[in-house]
């Protein structure tokens, strides 16, 4: 028996961030990254790739980097490809986690009000 965690695909980690980002679902920027990686169902190979993919699928939405939820969803989803370990970690957790891991634990500024207001500590 196998303790390796199951394959995670690149949509799988999108809509994964999506998720614990939005669980109502009612953000539309968000919806329209999961769009854009609804078909991604090749499993995760070389991490930097997939987060590379993640990278420009979030960049053709939000190319100023404005959007704290479409930025958060591309820390989630990136640090998935890395961590697929972590999928099943409560959402505030995971979080927390991609915001250490891609900004050091100091995020910039639009992302810091949003994670303020969710309740999310870095």
């Amino acid at each position: 028996m196998s303790t390796d965690p199951a394959p995670l695909t690149i949509s799988d980690a999108v809509h994964r961030a999506v998720r614990v980002l939005d669980p109502s679902g009612t953000d539309q920027n968000l919806g329209e990254l999961l769009g854009r990686f609804e078909d991604a169902d090749e499993p995760i190979g070389v991490a930097a790739e997939a987060a590379q993919r993640i990278d420009e699928g979030v960049g053709a939405l939000d190319p100023q980097a404005e959007d704290a939820a479409i930025q958060l969803a591309g820390a989630v989803a990136r640090y998935l490809c890395f961590r697929r370990d972590e999928a099943v970690a409560e959402g505030n957790h995971l979080i927390t986690l991609a915001v250490r891991a891609e900004y050091g634990g100091a995020p910039p500024e639009p992302m810091r009000g949003w994670l303020e207001e969710a309740g999310v500590a870095v």
